[in-house]
């Protein structure tokens, strides 16, 4: 009987054709009862998903000679995948639909929807314009190409600004090691909201840059410091007789006359070129990270006077300045107990 002949054996009489004419009738007679049976199930609702499934692969098990059947069912079954969340063998299964019958529209909609679903967007945009050669007006696939196109120019939008960023970090850090100024974790991101140097068009510094009254832990923000302006002409803009007046400060200790700026030397362990980079691309208020951490005190840390006939640059470069995200300056006021326990080392950052 051809029921037992071995995979690829030819029959040889006429009984035996006549049996294998019969099975394959049988195959072809359950493979379109089961696709049609399936077809029930997936109209019964997500309950039936699973049976639907299993009808499908089944028909398609049968290996019928029919390229047209088999595309449908593999159409279909990607249908139930893509309704199950199946997104990766939905579209495998599309592809096959497509290979068997490329006229197939729902093979390549259902391909197309699935790879839209995976992040595949120049395969969702292609197989979304393959179906539309076939239907021109089909509003799904149109519909369906248009957000892949969308998403896909998105994606490189937001490569191309990525890359923009990186560049300008890389230059911008480049510049800072050129201008012998440290970098170094940020300590207060949350005063300073984040913000970080930049340059302008003759890729010159311009900080924000933190004034902390230690007395009371409040501070003042300058937001634009270029590189090259002096401290005076911003502490008389800060601390001047028409400069609004500090109010904790009951005591009016903090005139223009008497208050002095300093900075904390060796802050923070110096970020690497690389850190700094990363720090320059961060968002937000993140402190940063650096992995040196051997390095925290391992140099002396004082309180170093700045002279405020300096430029910003002149006092950020030196040995010993690590700038702590962006220059910090500590404001006291002469004369004050507080001044006295500044200076001798009693007084540290909270």
């Amino acid at each position: 009987m051809a029921l037992f002949l071995p995979p690829g054996v030819e029959p040889e009489t006429e009984e035996e054709r006549a049996d294998l004419d019969a099975i394959n009738a049988l195959r072809e007679s359950a493979a379109y009862e089961l696709k049609d049976k399936g077809n029930e199930y997936v109209k019964m609702g997500k309950k039936h998903y699973t049976e639907a499934m299993d009808c499908y692969t089944r028909a398609i098990d049968q290996k019928i000679a029919d390229p047209q059947h088999n595309s449908i069912c593999h159409a279909n079954r990607a249908h139930v995948h893509l309704l199950l969340g199946n997104n990766r063998r939905g579209y495998e299964d599309a592809k096959e639909a497509i290979r068997l019958n490329d006229k197939n529209v729902k093979g390549y909609f259902r391909g197309a929807k699935a790879a839209l679903a995976l992040g595949l967007l120049p395969e969702a945009f292609e197989l979304a314009n393959q179906g539309l050669q076939i239907e021109p007006h089909n509003i799904e696939l149109t519909k369906l190409g248009e957000k892949a196109k969308k998403l896909h120019d998105e994606e490189d939008a937001k490569k191309m600004r990525a890359a923009k960023a990186v560049k300008e970090a890389e230059r911008l850090a480049t510049i800072l090691e050129g201008r012998d100024v440290k970098i170094g974790k940020a300590i207060f991101n949350q005063m300073t909201k984040g913000r970080k140097p930049w340059l302008d068009k003759n890729a010159m510094l311009h900080w924000p840059v933190l004034l902390l009254h230690g007395q009371s832990m409040t501070s003042d923000f300058i937001e634009d410091f270029f590189e090259m302006d002096m401290f005076n002409g911003h502490l008389d803009i800060a601390y001047g007789e028409d400069a609004p007046k500090l109010l904790w400060d009951k005591d009016h200790d903090y005139t223009r006359k008497r208050i002095e700026l300093y900075y904390l030397s060796n802050a923070e362990p110096a970020f690497s070129k690389k850190q700094v980079v990363q720090w320059l691309l961060e968002d937000g208020v993140g402190a940063g990270e650096n992995d040196d951490e051997d390095n925290i005190g391992f140099k002396k840390q004082t309180w170093v006077k700045v002279d405020e006939r300096a430029t910003l640059h002149s006092v950020i470069s030196r040995p010993d300045h690590v700038v702590p995200g962006v220059p910090v300056f500590f404001v006291v006021a002469t004369g004050t107990s507080f001044y006295r326990r500044f200076l001798s080392g009693e007084w540290s950052l909270p």
